[in-house]
């Protein structure tokens, strides 16, 4: 197989709530989502303090892939700690891609985005300099995979334009739940383990069955008899006729909602 999936088996996500780094927009950001077809999504900040919500991750979600290696602080400021750095490259060394929230000007010279940080624990969220960044792209589509339906459905403005049965993982190496999104497309073998293709998600887990992974995917697979069902070790498994038809609908930087 010409490229190595780092996917793998999971444990249930940790909440926002739980992390204590994945508040809500505030009221001011929550009534200003830059709307989708804007030219420049930051034009309604001013003054200092001003906000604006890039993404609700369901209509609208806004991503861009990284311009330098900054950290990623706790809160809006120079002086707060770090809690991770941005980096260039997944694990199988595609172009990182991070989930921007939300906008706050600090000054006229500084902007801060609230953006979702892939890694360990799950659901972590800090802040970048804008420059850290480049141009966001924005999505109109969002995926969510009930593990009780066993079923994926793909949106887009509120109405599925996609939906397959699913396996997920077992009752020890559970699918995380949670809000995570696509960070990869990766093309593969029809034949292979992983079917024609698969998609990294900022998901992860404590265990894998590859080296130095711990990315939770969603692909396609040579056992199709094993879905609908919870055959996996965290990962989301999709026949190969519905993952072909799934990778010409969802792009970079669609959201993911794990529920139940």
């Amino acid at each position: 197989m010409a490229w190595k999936l780092k996917w793998i088996a999971a444990i249930t996500a940790l909440s926002a709530a739980m992390l204590g780094v994945l508040g809500p927009p505030t009221a001011a950001a929550a009534e200003k989502l830059a709307p989708a077809g804007a030219a420049d999504p930051f034009a309604s900040l001013e003054a200092a303090g001003d906000e604006v919500r890039l993404s609700d991750e369901e209509s609208i979600t806004r991503w861009a892939h990284a311009q330098a290696k900054a950290k990623v602080r706790t809160s809006p400021k120079a002086s707060a700690p770090a809690l991770a750095r941005l980096r260039f490259f997944t694990e199988d060394r595609a172009p990182e891609v991070y989930v921007i929230l939300e906008a706050r000007m600090e000054s006229r010279d500084n902007t801060w985005l609230r953006i979702r940080v892939p890694g360990r624990p799950n659901g972590r969220t800090g802040w970048v300099l804008r420059d850290s960044l480049g141009e966001p792209r924005v999505v109109r589509k969002s995926l969510t995979i009930d593990r009780t339906a066993l079923r994926a459905t793909l949106f887009k403005g509120g109405r599925r334009i996609w939906s397959a049965r699913v396996g997920v993982g077992k009752s020890g190496t559970p699918t995380p739940q949670g809000v995570f999104y696509i960070r990869e497309r990766l093309r593969g073998s029809a034949g292979g383990a992983y079917g024609p293709w698969a998609f990294g998600t900022s998901a992860y887990s404590n265990l894998s069955d590859w080296p130095g992974g711990g990315v939770v995917g969603i692909h396609g697979t040579n056992q199709p008899g094993l879905i609908p069902g919870r055959p996996s070790h965290g990962c989301v498994r999709v026949r190969n006729a519905s993952i072909r038809r799934l990778a010409r609908l969802m792009p970079l930087g669609t959201p993911v909602h794990v529920i139940r």
